[in-house]
């Protein structure tokens, strides 16, 4: 009884994971046995897990010091330069977006379903080139619908806009690059 309790002691020490070793021509797999190094584990584990950071530092910049998660939360209370999208205008905005997109990349794949039973049912022998086409139309004005979301939401919190949103789009596209204009003429 006592040598089996130290080969359980042993064992506990060192344990082994059993790993199948994959092989393309041999149908009996045989497990190959891996060490693991538990000593490095158990010191690690007596360590709060704020403390254990990465202290790699890449080739060149070798003399500076990573920054701690207090110089990162200073520099992120000091850049008020962007505005607050209010809470509203990011609903209406994703609400637009989800539509925008969703609409489009769904037609999509309707038609391209279309395509595939009218060509397995003998009843329409399709061209190659109009799923193509219609795949390229529709996930692209799927794509834009991202832009076309963002822009076609009315940016007033007050306002709710109209349905497709196409005199906000208007009214936000001038604002946006009267925005990027004046962030320029800083720099030139």
């Amino acid at each position: 009884m006592l040598k089996e309790a130290m080969k359980t002691v042993l064992s506990l020490e060192t344990p082994q994971f059993n790993l199948r070793k994959p092989s393309l021509w041999d149908p009996i797999r045989t497990p190959t046995t891996l060490p693991t190094i538990i000593k490095n584990q158990k010191q690690n584990q007596n360590q709060p897990s704020s403390t254990r950071k990465l202290q790699a530092n890449a080739k060149g910049f070798a003399n500076t010091q990573p920054a701690t998660a207090k110089e990162n939360s200073d520099n992120k209370n000091n850049n008020n330069d962007d505005e607050q999208v209010p809470q509203v205008v990011f609903e209406r905005m994703i609400a637009r977006i989800l539509v925008s997109v969703g609409v489009p990349l769904a037609t999509g794949l309707a038609l391209l379903h279309l395509f595939a039973v009218a060509k397995d049912q003998n009843l329409w022998d399709v061209p190659l080139w109009l799923p193509f086409l219609t795949t390229f139309i529709t996930f692209g004005a799927s794509t834009l619908g991202i832009a076309y979301g963002t822009l076609s939401a009315s940016w007033d919190p007050e306002k709710k806009g109209s349905i497709l949103g196409f005199e906000e789009a208007q009214r936000n596209w001038v604002e946006m690059w009267k925005r990027k204009t004046m962030g320029s003429d800083d720099w030139g």
